[in-house]
């Protein structure tokens, strides 16, 4: 498996909310937390809850910078998942 590292993307201003690297592809992608990003924008940036969702759902999220974009998951282990799903 070969990594490019000029392919794999960080998600600038967040580098706290990395929380691994997805290593299954031919170029890695770097795994953020999605509640830590939204706290980091609520307090970097003074943003309301709900503004700071929708921030990241549009500017981060939304943004698709080739294979190696990173991923954006929601952590917290079992019950937080099933919590979750039962939103959706």
């Amino acid at each position: 498996m070969k990594n490019n590292e000029d392919q794999t993307m960080l998600a600038t201003g967040f580098e706290e909310a990395i929380i691994g690297l997805d290593t299954s592809q031919e170029v890695f992608r770097v795994v953020y937390d999605i509640d830590a990003i939204i706290s980091i924008l609520m307090e970097r940036d003074e943003m309301t809850e709900e503004d700071a969702l929708e921030y990241f759902s549009y500017n981060v999220q939304g943004s698709y910078v080739g294979e190696g974009t990173p991923i954006y998951v929601y952590g917290g282990g079992h019950d937080r998942v099933l919590e979750l799903m039962s939103n959706f």
